[in-house]
């Protein structure tokens, strides 16, 4: 929806990250416009905003930053930027529901916010999400496009006497049945998440002492970010030690899995023109990155049994 109403196409180029799901790139090459990955940070892994000038060209319409782990991306510089060059922000939000920059809900600075309620989010429906409309312009046109393009919004609320089709759109509605299992869980998102953020403190301390001893690196971010506890993943040495380390917590019966074949490198990357080695820092990431566990009804107990299994290896 988002690359419908900035009117993506096949002349225009975005800028994102390739540190993400395929969502994020899929959403504008369907529009056929071209990717323009650029590297991420090494504190948050999150695109790093000082490249994104540089990436800019008379072809860029869009910047996406992708606040990954429910931590903001830096939105006041990245705003900034896209107002002096004319450009759309459009927000993935996806792993970000409830997160805050500076004070400020993620997904409500760009023109438009794209959230998921995907089934490993914090709050779900199985499939489909939400987009916030954060630019008035854009507002009719959206009701539009999510009804199969046409003007039925209007006609229900009585400002026409019939609806037809007025614009490209598609189907973009939830069941009744999906919004009421949805609607529950929006109710409750403060108490989910506050539980979400007690299991990810936990994991916090836990292995504070192993980060000390220089064996792996726990998340960080910056004091104005206040995140939803999305993730709580560690950094291994390397992609051997990760793949160890996976090997290890299954024999405890604990899944731990790593997060994005950078889209750079992917198949379909390769194809758009991209090679291994551009994108140097999400490569380097993205090898020794390790999902642990994190989920609403994991107990305490549960994560001290991962990190006694993470810490059983590092220290035998």
């Amino acid at each position: 929806m988002s690359a419908l109403l900035c009117d993506v196409g096949p002349d225009d180029e975005v800028i994102m990250p390739s540190y993400t799901f395929v969502s994020t790139a899929n959403a504008f090459v369907l529009r056929g416009a071209r990717p323009r990955f650029i590297d991420i940070r090494h504190d948050t892994l999150n695109l790093d905003e000082k490249l994104i000038e540089g990436a800019i060209t008379d072809r860029t319409k869009v910047i996406v930053p992708v606040h990954y782990a429910g931590v903001g991306c830096e939105m006041h510089a990245i705003i900034a930027l896209a107002e002096r060059h004319g450009l759309y922000v459009v927000e993935d939000a996806a792993q970000a529901l409830g997160a805050n920059y500076r004070g400020r809900y993620l997904g409500t600075f760009g023109e438009l916010g794209c959230y998921s309620f995907h089934e490993t989010k914090n709050l779900i429906s199985g499939e489909g999400g939400a987009l916030a409309v954060n630019s008035p312009e854009f507002a009719e046109q959206a009701e539009s496009i999510r009804q199969k393009g046409t003007n039925r919004a209007q006609f229900l609320r009585g400002e026409v006497d019939k609806y037809s089709w007025v614009d490209v759109g598609s189907s973009y509605l939830p069941s009744e049945i999906i919004a009421a299992f949805l609607l529950a869980q929006l109710e409750n998102e403060e108490m989910i998440n506050a539980q979400r953020m007690e299991l990810w403190r936990t994991y916090h301390e836990a292995l504070a002492d192993l980060e000390q001893e220089g064996f792996l690196l726990r998340p960080q971010w910056p004091e104005h970010c206040s995140p939803n506890a999305h993730i709580y993943y560690i950094l291994t040495a390397d992609i051997d030690e990760r793949q160890a380390l996976i090997k290890h917590l299954a024999a405890h019966d604990i899944i731990a899995v790593f997060h994005y074949v950078p889209l750079h490198t992917s198949p379909m990357g390769q194809r758009l023109g991209y090679r291994q080695g551009q994108l140097p820092i999400t490569e380097e990431l993205a090898e020794r990155i390790l999902r642990l566990p994190l989920y609403y009804e994991l107990t305490e107990r549960e994560v001290l049994q991962v990190t006694d299994a993470i810490r059983e290896f590092y220290l035998g």
